[in-house]
C-alpha cells in the first residue's frame, strides 16, 4: 500500500486534473478535425453529384425544337427504272446513278455523316456536330441498300442508318442476317421499321409488342447491339406512341417531312425522302429548306 503526505496531494490531484482536462482538450479537437474532414468530403460528394446530374440532365422540348435541325435523308429502293414504271413509283426507286452522285456531291459539299447517338446528344445535350453534319438513312431492308448504299458510302467514309422491316430478313432480294451483321461491326446503326411495316396510327393491345419489341429483340439477336431508334411506317405517328416506344427502349423516332411534335420532339425527328426525280442540285436544295422550317 501506498501513502501520500497531505503536502503532496494537493499537487497530485492538480496534476491528473490537468491530465484530464489536457486529454477531454485533445479528445475535442480530434472530433473537431473529424467534423471538418466530414464536411470537406460531404460537400465534395454533393459537388461531384450536381456534375452528375448536370451532365445526365437532357434539354426540354423547347431547347430541342430551338436548335437547327439535321438534314435526314431517306432512301428506299436503289435501281434503275423498268420501262412504264409508275409515276408515283419514281417518288421511292432512285436511280443508281443518280444515288452515286447524290453520294458524291454531299462529300465534294463537305458534308459528314453522323450517328443517331451523336443526333441525340446534340439535341438534348448541346454536344458538338461537324461543321455540315448529314445523316442517310434506309427503310424496308432492301439488299441494294447494300449492295449499292454501303458501297458508294464506302468510298466517302459515310455510316447510315438502316431501319430494319425485320419480316422481310432473308426473303429473296431482301438483306440477309450476315448483311446485317457486318453493317453493325462496320459501324452502321442498325434501327427499326417495325415488324412488317404496319401503320402505327392502326396500333392497339399486343400490336405494340409485335411491331415494337418484336422487331427490336429481332434485330439485337443479330447485332448483339442496342436497338435505340425507329422509324415510323410511312411517316405515321400518334401521340400514343411515344409512352409504347420509350418504355420499350426506344430514345428517339423518326418521321418525314410532316410538322414536330411540340411536346415530344425526340419522336418526331424529322427525314426527308429523296425522289427518284431529282437532280444533286434539287436535293441539296430541298434539305436546306425542309430542315430550316418547324
Amino acid at each position: 500500500m501506498i501513502f501520500f503526505s497531505r503536502s503532496k496531494l494537493p499537487l497530485i490531484l492538480l496534476s491528473t486534473i490537468s491530465i484530464i482536462i489536457l486529454g477531454c482538450g485533445q479528445q475535442q479537437q480530434n472530433l473537431a478535425d473529424t467534423a471538418v474532414h466530414d464536411s470537406i468530403n460531404n460537400k465534395a460528394a454533393s459537388s461531384s453529384d450536381t456534375l452528375t446530374t448536370s451532365a445526365n440532365e437532357v434539354a426540354d422540348a423547347a431547347t430541342i425544337l430551338s436548335k437547327k435541325q439535321v438534314p435526314v435523308l431517306c432512301y428506299h429502293d436503289i435501281k434503275n427504272w423498268p420501262p412504264n414504271l409508275r409515276t408515283s413509283m419514281k417518288e421511292y426507286i432512285v436511280p443508281i446513278q443518280n444515288f452515286k452522285d447524290q453520294m458524291k456531291i454531299l462529300h465534294d459539299s463537305g458534308y459528314k455523316t453522323i450517328s443517331p447517338d451523336e443526333y441525340y446528344a446534340y439535341l438534348t445535350t448541346g454536344a458538338t456536330l461537324p461543321e455540315k453534319p448529314v445523316m442517310i438513312t434506309y427503310d424496308d431492308t432492301d439488299e441494294e441498300q447494300f449492295t449499292i448504299g454501303k458501297t458508294e458510302m464506302d468510298k466517302y467514309g459515310f455510316k447510315g442508318v438502316y431501319f430494319i422491316m425485320t419480316i422481310s430478313i432473308g426473303r429473296p432480294r431482301y438483306m440477309n442476317k450476315e448483311q446485317i451483321k457486318q453493317l453493325a461491326d462496320e459501324g452502321h446503326t442498325i434501327a427499326s421499321h417495325t415488324w412488317d411495316h404496319h401503320s402505327v396510327k392502326k396500333y392497339e393491345g399486343d400490336d405494340w409488342d409485335n411491331q415494337l419489341l418484336k422487331s427490336k429483340n429481332t434485330i439485337e439477336g443479330i447485332t448483339g447491339k442496342p436497338v435505340q431508334y425507329f422509324a415510323y411506317p410511312f411517316g405515321l405517328w400518334k401521340p400514343e406512341a411515344f409512352p409504347e416506344l420509350e418504355k420499350r427502349g426506344y430514345k428517339a423516332a423518326f418521321i418525314l417531312s410532316t410538322s414536330r411534335d411540340t411536346t415530344a420532339p425526340l419522336y418526331t425527328i424529322r427525314r426527308m425522302i429523296v425522289p427518284g426525280t431529282w437532280s444533286t442540285a434539287s436535293m441539296i436544295n430541298s434539305m436546306k429548306k425542309t430542315f430550316n422550317r418547324n
